[in-house]
């Protein structure tokens, strides 16, 4: 708008710009909800509010190649199972998209929210705001609400003129960045295989396995998680939607070809150890030559010739002429 329309409009009709850095006034008051007369809506709320048990997997983790976002599909209330084919990754716009895990009303209300909003800002700015501005305003908007039992926790994944980039927001106005990030009541079986996999330097097609692999495995841990597996990637050229895969066959089909190689190598490195029953079975503890090192020689000799002074800075290791005599015990005596 021209400066000089807008002076005439200030002078004339009293109107005022709106704040083009803020959110946007159409946005209900915190405190505007529909309640009894001389009641807190925060108290309310915590008294007579319906408790909703939530359930999902969502993940979601940045490497050379983009970002990557997946989560699985049950939609579930309890043991009630909703859906069975949701929509968990909602596109933002072009280069940004987000996981929704939490009251899927409240989740796909403040993503419509921050579409608006985004637009808004592109048509009065003239470009879009980065990834981090996005993850600033969606985090501003919702710390408003705090306490009023709103519950939307997303990681917001996309691309921008610094490069791949991921953020987690919470309805408590939390805002992280990171390169790994999983929200959902399957979230730590998830962590496990991402933790233990992960690399900044994978390849698309090694991606696109992880991320197949920990939603399908949180699937089948998590009672609450289920249905299909939902993969999207997020490059420079705009977010794809790549696949949905059944969850219980994804999980089949990793289970028929465990790596035995893998398994047979960990064994020899680290064996297991052997303890009394062992002895009590084959007659005698044998121990792995590995196991006990010269230093622990050295620490055993030690031991036996401790003698009888203590030094005033502690217990000092001294050699005695009379080495004390050794107390040698078998099981049987320990029993007795």
């Amino acid at each position: 708008m021209p400066l000089f329309l807008r002076m005439a409009l200030q002078d004339v009709c009293k109107w005022e710009a709106l704040d083009t850095q803020g959110p946007s006034p159409h946005l209900p008051e915190a405190g505007g909800w529909a309640v009894p007369r001389g009641c807190d809506p925060q108290t309310f709320l915590q008294i007579y509010g319906p408790r909703l048990a939530h359930g999902t997997t969502t993940l979601a983790f940045r490497f050379r190649h983009g970002v990557i976002a997946a989560a699985d599909t049950r939609s579930s209330c309890g043991s009630y199972v909703a859906c069975p084919a949701s929509r968990k990754v909602i596109p933002v716009h072009q280069h940004l998209l987000g996981t929704t895990s939490g009251t899927s009303a409240d989740c796909v209300t403040w993503y419509r929210v921050l579409q608006r909003e985004l637009r808004l800002r592109e048509l009065r700015e003239g470009q879009l705001p980065s990834v981090a501005g996005t993850a600033k305003l969606l985090s501003a908007m919702l710390s408003r609400y705090r306490g009023l039992d709103l519950c939307v926790a997303t990681a917001l994944c996309g691309w921008d003129h610094s490069g791949p980039a991921l953020f987690y927001v919470y309805s408590d106005g939390t805002c992280l960045q990171g390169n790994i990030f999983s929200v959902g009541s399957g979230s730590p079986y998830a962590y496990g295989v991402l933790d233990r996999s992960y690399r900044y330097d994978m390849t698309i097609q090694e991606a696109y396995t992880l991320a197949r692999c920990a939603v399908a495995h949180a699937t089948h841990r998590d009672a609450y998680s289920g249905g299909s597996v939902d993969l999207f990637h997020v490059r420079e050229t705009g977010w794809e939607y790549v696949s949905r895969s059944d969850a219980c066959v994804l999980y089949r089909e990793l289970q028929k070809a465990p790596n035995l190689e893998q398994e047979a190598e960990a064994s020899q490195v680290h064996p297991e150890p052997a303890t009394p029953q062992d002895a009590e079975e084959g007659g005698e503890l044998f121990v792995e030559p590995e196991e006990v090192t010269p230093e622990d020689y050295r620490i055993i000799a030690k031991t036996e010739m401790m003698g009888p002074g203590l030094g005033d800075a502690g217990f000092q290791l001294q050699e005695s002429p009379c080495p004390l005599p050794r107390l040698e015990m078998s099981i049987e005596d320990v029993g007795n």
